[in-house]
């Protein structure tokens, strides 16, 4: 950032009988700045319309330099041609559409919860049996001379899809906390093989923390939505907007709050987002949205009815007993450096780990119960007090103490 500029009171005395024509306050260093900005907006992938905008601004910088008094202004403008320049237009990531892999990471990651794989693998294969797959929509439009009509028909079928309930589902996972809502999410991702970017809106007390700010304001900037674009490096993310119903319910905040995301999650409205600062329609309509909650009783009508709403059940002992053995167990050991055969918990001590030791619905502490037996048993091992450890009825207080955990 280019440091203010101050002019000595000398100087302007020397050159007040140069003709306004000839009179030139600005150094070298200063058109090289400029200059340098025209050409970063040159060599982006910006929209022709945002080019044009950044560079009459430029335009503007060149005319206030001549008079030296452009710094505070070139602040500003370089501040917002950093952000639209770094925003990947044109750029995605190639959707995954093989069923059998995504359901290979789906149960390795996840046990039970069959009605959400169940529609993330309906999704796929919607989309990989539509005779005009998205992406091809979109690597048209980011290819150079987008105003040929290959172009423009391309983003006209892109449009089309956008604005079906077939091309981009907005899932809402609604349950307790610790159910699985957020690690679902990050398995969709990894099965879809794209990027993943996480907005917690929990607590969220302003539109512009979503929206953006206008550039009128000082330190103005993007909203979230944009930054999880430029985080993720392409137009494509899956975007999890967590918590959406906590978001503040200060007077008319809440209202402002679901209204925006009205905007950024309606398929006939997000394929030209206006972001306040970045003031130019931005398309998100190839970003999957998937969103949680643990109620519906603070999201508006309008809002719900773009959702669909997928609930996520409480665990049963035995399913919780699955989950603990076949998946929290490994990564624990793995975790603390605890080889498989160095512990092993008989199948009679598994339900009072369960219950009524860190009983809830979700398996937050089941895990937490699972690290600390496994933290004890790394200090025996390294005191030197044995190497291989069997859990039973009898033991398993010395590794669980009685006062761990939420009594049911």
């Amino acid at each position: 950032m280019m440091k203010q500029i101050q002019k000595s009171p000398q100087k302007v005395s020397d050159v007040s009988n140069v003709p306004v024509a000839q009179a030139n306050f600005s150094s070298s260093d200063e058109l090289v700045e400029i200059e340098e900005l025209a050409k970063e907006v040159k060599k982006s992938k910006l929209p022709e319309g945002l080019r044009e905008k950044a560079l009459k601004m430029i335009n503007r910088l060149r005319r206030m330099a001549k008079f030296g008094s452009y710094s505070g202004e070139y602040e500003l403008i370089e501040r917002y041609i950093d952000w639209i320049t770094i925003i990947p237009w044109g750029m995605f990531t190639q959707d995954n559409l093989d069923i059998q892999n995504a359901q290979q990471v789906l149960d390795k990651n996840h046990y039970g919860l069959m009605e959400v794989k169940n529609r993330i693998l309906e999704f796929l294969a919607v989309a990989k049996l539509h005779p005009y797959q998205q992406i091809k929509a979109q690597e048209s439009v980011s290819k150079e001379g987008r105003q040929n009509q290959q172009a423009k028909e391309g983003y006209e079928k892109m449009a089309e899809l956008a604005s079906s309930s077939q091309a981009a589902p907005i899932l809402c996972f609604v349950g307790i906390q610790g159910i699985g809502k957020t690690s679902m999410a990050k398995s969709i991702a990894h099965a879809l093989g794209r990027k993943f970017v996480r907005i917690s809106l929990g607590a969220m007390g302003s539109v512009t923390d979503l929206k953006g700010q206008s550039r009128a304001f000082l330190d103005a900037e993007p909203g979230q939505i944009i930054k999880a674009v430029v985080r993720t490096k392409v137009m494509n993310p899956l975007v999890l907007l967590d918590e959406v119903d906590k978001v503040s319910g200060a007077e008319g905040r809440r209202a402002d709050i679901n209204a925006a995301l009205l905007e950024i999650l309606d398929p006939e409205q997000n394929h030209s987002f206006q972001d306040s600062y970045v003031d130019f329609p931005v398309d998100l309509s190839s970003v999957l949205f998937i969103t949680t909650a643990n109620t519906l009783s603070t999201l508006s009508a309008a809002l719900l009815d773009r959702l669909e709403i997928i609930r996520f059940s409480s665990y049963s002992d035995e399913e919780k007993e699955q989950i603990g053995k076949h998946y929290i167990l490994p990564k624990v050991l793995k975790a603390t450096g605890i080889r498989q055969e160095q512990i092993q918990i008989q199948d009679d001590v598994w339900p009072l780990i369960i219950r009524p030791l860190g009983f809830d619905a979700g398996v937050r502490q089941l895990e937490r119960n699972i690290t600390t037996i496994c933290r004890r048993i790394a200090r025996s091992i390294v005191e030197g007090r044995g190497e291989n450890y069997v859990l039973t009825v009898e033991n398993f207080r010395t590794y669980l103490p009685a006062d761990i955990g939420v009594y049911s």
